[in-house]
């Protein structure tokens, strides 16, 4: 519905551009899932039509041909909208976020090319643009549509700390803890690395702290703020949401643990083996491992191919599942409970010096899958079985 105001900027476009001002907005961080990362818009105030608009990089449509299955595999599509100030608002005020204004200290000609600019990039044929969360998002596409316009060059503060991707999201998910454990299970070692300024503006928040303290180094050398005001236009206002659930990771983690622990003794005093345990147990490691085989050859979303939690959830277990449940049946040994118990151990043991930062449950994880060969060896071993 948003293209319904397209027909304003065109007819902007006709007018003369002579005052012209713009804005980086920052909304605050929501606290539904979607909302955690905070957004990132443009601002265009035109007053000589009468305009305020907008350009909003964040919308997409649902309506898009197999877009589940396309978000899904990182190939969804989002646009460049222009929207009425007054409704942009109204949505974030609705969520609760602040919103936060900064003033560009762009010349008039720099205005002006800034707002033609976007007028051509709204057009149906540019809008669209492939949306990647983490290095071609809302936020980097406002940078470089402002650094376009400038005549000269932008240049960011260095004195702001670095952190690597996974440390950012953390940041923002702390609050979330199965939010954040599932990036963590999902990103692999790639958003391990630290850093450079320029990659770190992917965060709204990060792009507003670099934009107050950046510089523009126009071509005769002269230097002048990138932000010559800052304004709060919306407080941000703390809404009550329902709990997640009521286990931390770790907490859960630790209770599956105690649980497979509990079936091991079990089967000792009993002398027995519960094979309704390993199918269980064997069907979640493989899933979780098809998800992570699924992502590394079909997604293109960001740092998704070079995940070394795959040494835990590995889909080769299924392959594995027939054999474990006849030898449990039949009381024989099977070799899988030997290759479990190694590349399990392997894990365990060298995860702290592994190049990627695990989630809270991948370590109890493994655990727990390693009390099902340890307790099937201590049957063979007490019963003597072949």
């Amino acid at each position: 519905m948003f293209l319904a105001f397209l027909p304003l900027v065109l007819w902007g476009y006709a007018q003369q551009l002579d005052s012209i001002r713009a804005s980086l907005i920052t909304c605050s961080p929501g606290q539904e899932v979607y909302a955690l990362y905070g957004h990132t818009a443009l601002r265009l105030q035109n007053f000589t039509a009468d305009q305020d608009l907008v350009f909003n990089y964040g919308v997409f449509s649902f309506k898009q041909p197999h877009f589940i299955w396309r978000f899904v595999r990182g190939k969804c599509d989002y646009m460049v909208v222009p929207v009425p100030w007054t409704y942009f608002t109204r949505e974030y005020e609705e969520r609760g976020s602040s919103i936060t204004e900064q003033v560009l200290n762009l010349t008039p000609q720099e205005a002006n090319r800034l707002w033609v600019n976007m007028q051509v990039e709204c057009q149906p044929e540019n809008r669209q643009y492939r949306y990647n969360f983490l290095y071609n998002n809302c936020t980097t596409k406002v940078r470089d549509a402002i650094e376009r316009c400038v005549e000269g060059r932008v240049v960011y503060p260095d004195s702001i700390p670095l952190y690597t991707h996974r440390q950012m999201l953390h940041q923002y998910t702390r609050e979330h803890p199965w939010a954040q454990e599932g990036n963590d299970i999902l990103l692999g070692s790639a958003v391990d690395t630290s850093l450079s300024a320029r990659a770190a503006m992917f965060a709204p928040e990060y792009m507003l702290r670099y934009a107050d303290n950046a510089f523009i180094y126009a071509e005769n050398n002269d230097k002048r703020p990138l932000v010559i005001g800052r304004e709060i236009l919306l407080q941000k206002r703390e809404l009550k949401i329902g709990p997640e659930f009521p286990l931390l990771p770790t907490q859960a983690m630790l209770v599956l643990l105690a649980f497979s622990v509990l079936i091991v003794l079990l089967e000792r005093w009993l002398n027995r083996q519960c094979w309704l345990w390993d199918v269980v147990l064997l069907l979640g490691q493989g899933a979780g491992g098809l998800v992570l085989l699924f992502m590394f050859l079909f997604s293109e979303h960001p740092a998704v191919d070079s995940n070394w939690q795959i040494w835990v959830l590995n889909p080769i277990v299924l392959i594995a599942l027939p054999s474990v449940i006849k030898a449990a049946y039949k009381h024989k040994k099977t070799l899988w409970h030997a290759v479990f118990f190694v590349i399990l151990s392997i894990f365990v043991v060298f995860s702290p010096w592994m190049p990627q930062e695990f989630g809270k449950i991948i370590v109890p994880l493994a655990l727990t899958l390693l009390t099902r060969p340890i307790s099937y060896y201590l049957y063979y071993r007490k019963n003597n079985t072949k």
